[in-house]
């Protein structure tokens, strides 16, 4: 990365900075993700994480690294309804697993750098097992899943500035230990503590589309084919199906957001949570992307899109006081709290014509189908108010609106008010369209 580069995403980076400090993320790593090369990075991503002020539950698996144990001591794995079936010696398997990769994820954890502190990993007993018991004859032995979690001590842990470890292993008020499924772990702890997001990992950067492209944003609904997709094709055990088993849960009980990454390619944690586009799959109740009226609150982002648009004489400078005297006049497109777009709404009502000005899209989305967006809000929004005709002033985009639907018009077409102040020396053209036909 070349230094403009970096200084550029420095900055970017900085509203999600703090968007993210005081949260709790429950990240799940698998036995796939733990075994890549690159999970090496990953602990010193998420050491980053918390060095900002994330608070961070990790809750691990270890299916890969339990069937290497198995395979080696000449024992098949069994399974009904895609669950292990744990006999006495597979569970002395899996302790041996689950054990070693503990301390491996909390001595990395720990491992401390130049002009570091020693982070503090806690793995202890948060959570609480029962068996399964018997399900169509068939008994899962020593299999079992959650009876409870010590949500306050869980808490105490992180308002104290320590990791939380969880491991796939958990004791019964019997004294009996359990080998359970880490995904529904993850995913209960991450509903009961509250947390912010549930994040997880996979060879693929994310969830593909047929064109094997990254799907950017998913719907619960939309999430549940590509599972069943999933499933159909024996692929239960995935990485990609069992993380969206637990974000359509977590989703529905209240998490905002999921994420799905991929663990070979390096930086992808940082990527995902510090740009706004991210590089993985998002999966959420919403889209990441909200379309509203602006608010005194976000004059200082409205500025900073609109200012260099300003200097490079494309839209007339305005000043924060005028701003503030007009904000609500202002549809705006706010992507994750950065405000994206923008475009005022003035209203000439005698008329019944309003003026679409200020219309503005971040360099990054020009290429998108965020102006489409904005001009649909904008012109909703005069129709509410009766308005007949919508005209835009500009010197840049003429192409562009007429593609739309609008016309090519004279200064004495504008409401008489925008007569008296249009600016000759600027030239800007003149476009109307009729809303009646839109």
């Amino acid at each position: 990365m070349r230094s403009t580069e970096l200084v550029q995403w420095f900055r970017q980076s900085t509203p999600y900075v703090n968007m993210h400090r005081g949260k709790t993320f429950v990240i799940m790593l698998d036995g796939d993700t733990i075994a890549s090369t690159n999970f090496i990075n990953i602990i010193s991503d998420i050491r980053l994480l918390h060095s900002l002020g994330i608070k961070l539950i990790i809750v691990f698996g270890a299916r890969v690294q339990i069937n290497e144990l198995l395979l080696q001591h000449q024992i098949k794995p069994q399974y009904h309804k895609n669950i292990r079936i744990t006999d006495q010696k597979t569970l002395d398997l899996v302790k041996q697993a689950v054990g070693k990769l503990n301390y491996d994820i909390t001595s990395r954890l720990s491992m401390r750098l130049p002009h570091s502190p020693l982070l503090n990993v806690v793995s202890s007993n948060f959570i609480l097992a029962q068996p399964i018991g018997v399900d169509d004859g068939v008994d899962y032995l020593l299999s079992g899943k959650l009876r409870r979690i010590e949500v306050e001590n869980i808490q105490q842990q992180l308002d104290r500035d320590a990791i939380v470890l969880i491991g796939p292993i958990a004791p019964s008020v019997t004294g009996e230990s359990f080998n359970l499924p880490f995904e529904e772990i993850a995913t209960q702890v991450a509903i009961k503590i509250k947390a912010e997001k549930l994040i997880g990992f996979s060879a693929t950067q994310g969830i593909l589309d047929p064109q094997k492209q990254t799907i950017s944003d998913l719907l619960p609904q939309d999430a549940v084919e590509y599972l069943q997709e999933f499933i159909h094709n024996d692929l239960y055990h995935s990485s990609q199906a069992r993380f969206l088993q637990a974000a359509i849960d977590v989703c529905r009980a209240g998490v905002k957001r999921s994420h799905l990454l991929s663990y070979e390619e390096d930086g992808s944690l940082l990527q995902e949570l510090f740009t706004r586009d991210g590089v993985g799959t998002q999966l959420s109740m919403d889209n990441s992307e909200d379309i509203r009226i602006a608010t005194a609150r976000d004059i200082p982002g409205l500025l900073e899109l609109i200012h260099p648009l300003e200097q490079q004489g494309i839209l007339v400078k305005r000043s924060r006081e005028q701003l503030e005297m007009d904000i609500e006049k202002y549809t705006i497109i706010d992507r994750d709290g950065v405000i994206i777009a923008c475009a005022a709404l003035n209203v000439y009502l005698h008329e019944k014509m309003a003026e679409m000005a200020c219309v503005a899209v971040h360099p990054d989305y020009r290429n998108s189908s965020r102006g489409d967006i904005l001009l649909e809000a904008i012109q909703k929004r005069a129709k509410n108010l009766g308005i007949e005709k919508l005209f835009v002033l500009t010197t840049r985009t003429v192409h562009w609106f007429q593609e739309r639907g609008f016309s090519v018009a004279n200064v004495e077409d504008l409401p008489q008010e925008k007569r008296e102040h249009y600016n000759y020396q600027r030239r800007s053209k003149i476009l109307i369209q009729d809303l009646a036909l839109h």
